[in-house]
């Protein structure tokens, strides 16, 4: 077979948003769906949350519909983006994240990444004396770029992105003309220079190279002019004389100073050497420290974080105008004195008088934190001050440090800080410095007070994941077994600290295969046995717990409680259940988890824990909390669960009849709702949670709970067309109930599950689980179930095609619900008679049907069921070649549907209104509605999508024709 060679993409962000695959651009197509797939580019590799990306495309106000449709735009972009490709997800180029989503781009896929990476060896290059080959990777950079980067695109992000790239070109260029100046080159750069500086009267730089490159080509008076003309423009628009260095460089000018002829080249250094320090004041002499631990040498990945570093410094050699401060702050184990020291010695060559460091043990296995007393001794000793020059009092300790850091560059690493008060006294005050703090804690304080700037450190991404153990095991023993790989990775949960415990096992014994350490992960994925290291600085259960026993009691209670938790995420409401207090307090407890980085705020009051801190907590709470308190923070947690969605439940079918529920557990407070909307928003927020409640409630023996909440949660998952869900929410909850021999549950659970099944399209086994729940609600004496489960055994038969059956059933059923006197299961009946007639030509009898069940609806009110009236009315009056009246219908069915957010039944509809439009002669306006119906249901994964597809493709077919068999849009009369 011969093997398929795959075309690779190519991406353009510094233009208008493009992407070739070989030499054939690929249509991206709306705006918002091209918004998306530049947030995902512009941080390739790393997680962007769905909150981050609706932000993007619709900034602070966006529609109620957002994440449905940004699902819509990610499923239609990795169409366009995997055409063609090999079917792989590990090498999709979108990839779902745990709340959000990231791509998976080469580096050099890119512009951007190509453009980044030639400025950053160019300034490598100049620290190196290589000013040639520095200014030939500058202009390789420019002149990869094109127009006005993102052009076209809207929206927050866009507009902030634009910005920042148009500033990062434009300093790109002044580094370019300051080297090619002096290359000697200033007489081909004038022409530029003019254009851009009249393009940006306001930028001093521009003027100032302007003006040496004029002066160097012998042209003194139209340096002179230059300035004259800048001066006027800054104090006309703003007031304001121009800087120090552009009035110095003029009078420079016209006294003609020998400091501006054009130097001598200077030899290519072998290695960067620091930049010669400014004159200062007379300071006392201070020894010239470099007390950097050494740099990690198998460090790799952190770009995009070690980029926002970078950027907090001035460029060209010019000194900040204020101290910068960078606090880098994470979790235990995420790499935050590595990524800190691996920083320190890159940007060092840019701080020639030294570099200071300390670990202050802040988190440490010792307890014994280092006081900023000790810390500032350590610091004037390493300045070359004599210990009887150091004053007693930690104040004047202070001021000393700062006079002897005054007018001068030093970095300084202050590493492992318990807290903002760790290091007040140990920030210079001089705007030469860079302080670099690392702590667990998110020091809030320091960034409010001081200006510093934080970067939060967070999970490797899988690819950074990948180089850090292929730089430790090599790449032959890495390519043997990739499948394990992926899954150590999986299991480490990307943290740098377990991965380096586990390679280093894996190098310990090579002989080892890569799944035998896979294995070994997986068998203890209930405790951290697999992560101990003889060495406590290397031990993740260690370094977990230096964190912990820093918290206060209430919240080292509720990190405990949280390992009791299986779902993605929880919110503050949820937290509280769990813990059993008041809002407010618990809102406290997880501030304070945030703080110490043993929780990551994802959204506004929803959090996360990393999969090995959750293991951690579990283990404590196995250990620290007596196994009926555990008990009753599940009960709780779960009841909060089953009360609130229970409480959403009539918002979305206010007719089926309620599950009778036990009373509410002391400590729990569930949410109430007032509107549909409202309810709805919760429903999907809370999605992933409420699958895995049921499951635990399964897995813990709570069958009563498990079975109640898969039954209350139906109508959502209905509505939303999440039929997987539902089928395996329901699933669940039956054999949960089948093991507690629960009847009841049981023949609820059947029905249940039937309903999913109906969807589905397996139609055999949802008859034999209405069978089923038929025989066990006769058997309980349930009459209402009894004639619910006929009623969508009709329903079934009505799907599947075999119309009699569904007739039969339909007639049995609606006497059964008119004898229990419910109105509602009454007008699904006839809605479902009046479907099964019309499917066989009977349009007068399905006619008849419909308008009672649709006088019905609208007297107890459902627009639920109402949209499904008017849907297969219109499908009547299609029969009867009534196109206008079917349209008509189709109309009014998707208000309704709308309303009832139901998207099912509005796929359904837009599929029956684009046959109508298509045997009209708007083929068209047929596609539109079809490409409508089939976004709803490749959003939910929904089986009719295929036959979508199909159909749109064949629509430009000469012989393409529609046979009428239209969807049924039918809701189960159990619902």
């Amino acid at each position: 077979m011969e093997k398929v060679t795959e075309v690779s993409l190519r991406f353009a962000v510094l233009g208008p948003l493009r992407v070739w695959r070989g030499e054939e651009e690929l249509t991206l197509g709306s705006p918002q769906q091209r918004v998306v797939l530049a947030a995902l580019l512009l941080r390739r590799g790393r997680l962007v949350t769905t909150a981050e990306i609706v932000n993007a495309v619709w900034g602070e106000n966006p529609p109620t519909t957002a994440v449905p449709v940004l699902r819509t735009y990610v499923s239609r972009l990795r169409k366009i983006l995997d055409a063609g490709r090999v079917p792989d997800e590990s090498r999709a180029v979108i990839v779902s994240a745990t709340d959000g989503y990231l791509a998976h781009v080469p580096e050099d896929a890119v512009d951007l990444s190509v453009f980044e990476q030639r400025v950053s060896r160019a300034a490598k290059m100049r620290a190196a004396g290589e000013l040639t080959s520095a200014s030939r990777l500058l202009h390789a950079a420019l002149d990869g770029w094109h127009e006005t980067p993102l052009a076209g695109l809207t929206g927050p992000l866009a507009d902030a992105e634009r910005s920042r790239l148009n500033e990062t070109r434009l300093s790109t260029l002044e580094a370019r003309f300051d080297i090619d100046i002096e290359l000697g080159r200033h007489d081909t750069v004038i022409s530029e220079l003019r254009t851009l500086a009249d393009q940006h009267p306001l930028r001093e730089r521009l003027c100032q190279l302007l003006m040496i490159a004029l002066y160097r080509s012998g042209r003194q008076a139209e340096a002179l002019a230059c300035y004259r003309k800048t001066r006027s423009t800054l104090v006309a628009e703003l007031g304001i004389e121009p800087g120090a260095s552009l009035r110095e460089l003029h009078h420079k000018i016209l006294t003609a100073d020998a400091s501006l002829e054009h130097p001598p080249p200077a030899p290519p250094r072998r290695a960067a050497a620091p930049a010669e320090a400014p004159a200062v004041p007379a300071v006392p002499p201070i020894t010239r420290p470099a007390q950097l631990p050494a740099d990690l040498a198998t460090f790799t990945g952190r770009n995009v974080e070690l980029g926002q570093v970078r950027a907090l410094l001035p460029t060209g050699g010019k000194r900040a105008d204020a101290m910068v401060i960078s606090v880098v702050s994470g979790m235990g184990g995420i790499g935050k004195t590595t990524l800190a020291v691996h920083l320190a010695h890159e940007i060092a060559d840019r701080f020639p008088d030294g570099q200071l460091f300390i670990n202050l043990r802040g988190f440490d296995a010792t307890g014994s934190i280092m006081t900023q007393e000790e810390a500032i001794r350590i610091f004037l000793d390493a300045l070359g001050v004599p210990s009887r020059r150091i004053p007693a009092q930690l104040e004047a300790q202070a001021l000393l440090y700062r006079t002897l850091l005054a007018h001068r560059r030093i970095l300084i690493l202050l590493d492992n800080a318990r807290d903002a008060e760790h290091v007040r006294h140990l920030l210079p005050g001089s705007p030469g410095c860079l302080v670099i703090v690392t702590s667990r804690n998110q020091l809030t304080s320091l960034i409010a007070g001081e200006g510093a700037r934080p970067l939060t450190l967070h999970q490797l991404t899988h690819a950074d994941a990948y180089d850090f153990l292929r730089l430790r095991l090599g790449p032959t023993r890495m390519s043997a077994q990739p499948r394990a790989l992926d899954e150590i990775i999986a299991l480490c949960g990307r943290l740098p600290l377990a991965l380096a415990v586990v390679a280093a096992r894996a190098s310990i014994n090579p002989g080892f295969p890569l799944s035998a350490i896979a294995d070994e992960l997986r068998e203890s994925q209930d405790s951290l046995d697999a992560f101990v290291s003889a060495d406590l600085s290397t031990d993740v259960r260690a370094i977990f717990s230096w964190s912990y026993d820093t918290l206060s009691a209430p919240a080292s209670r509720l990190f405990r409680l949280l390992g009791l938790h299986v779902g993605p995420d929880i919110s503050a409401p949820a937290a509280a259940a769990l813990a059993g207090l008041p809002l407010r307090e618990t809102r406290t407890l997880l501030a304070e988890l945030s703080h110490a980085h043993l929780l990551v705020e994802r959204l506004p009051g929803r959090y996360t824990v990393h999969d090995l801190l959750r293991v951690y907590a579990r283990e404590r709470v196995r250990t620290d909390e007596p196994p009926e308190d555990q008990d009753r923070a599940v009960d709780r947690l779960l009841a909060w669960y089953l009360h609130t969605v229970d409480a959403a439940y009539p918002l979305f079918a206010p007719h089926r009849r309620r599950i009778l529920l036990e009373a509410v557990p002391p400590g729990c407070r569930p949410l109430s709702f007032t509107a549909h909307d409202q309810a709805l928003q919760w429903c999907e927020i809370e999605r992933a949670n409420l699958v895995a409640a049921v499951h635990q409630a399964a897995d813990s023996g709570r069958a009563g709970t498990a079975w109640r909440l898969a039954a209350v949660s139906w109508a959502f998952l209905y509505l939303r067309s999440h039929l997987h869900d539902w089928l395996d929410t329901s699933r669940t909850a039956l054999a949960a109930a089948q093991a507690a021999a629960d009847r009841r549950g049981q023949a609820q659970s059947f029905g249940d599950a039937a309903g999913a099944l109906t969807q589905l399209r397996r139609f055999d086994e949802s008859i034999e689980h209405y069978r089923q729940a038929m025989i066990l609600s006769r058997e309980l004496g349930d009459r209402d179930g009894r004639a619910h489960a006929v009623c969508n055994m009709g329903n079934v038969y009505l799907n599947s095609g075999r119309l009699d059956k569904a007739v039969e059933y339909g007639r049995r059923g609606m006497v059964m619900v008119r004898h229990t006197g419910d109105s509602w299961g009454e007008a699904i009946a006839l809605a479902n008679l009046g479907d099964a007639y019309q499917q066989l030509g009977r349009l007068d009898e399905a006619n008849d049907c419909l308008e009672q069940s649709l006088t019905i609806l609208r007297t107890v009110g459902s627009r639920w069921v109402e949209g499904v009236v008017l849907d297969i009315l219109g499908t009547v009056d299609h029969r009867r070649h009534r196109y206008e009246e079917a349209g008509k219908h189709y109309e009014q069915a998707l208000e309704a549907h709308r309303d009832a957010a139901n998207q099912w039944g509005e796929g359904h509809t837009l599929s029956n209104l684009g046959d109508v439009q298509l045997v009209t002669g708007k083929p068209e306006e047929a596609r539109v509605s079809w490409l409508r119906a089939l976004a709803i249901w490749s959003d939910s994964d929904h089986p009719d999508a295929e036959t979508m597809r199909d159909r749109l493709r064949r629509l430009n077919e000469p012989d393409f024709d529609v046979s009428l068999d239209p969807a049924s849009a039918c809701a189960d009369a159990g619902t």
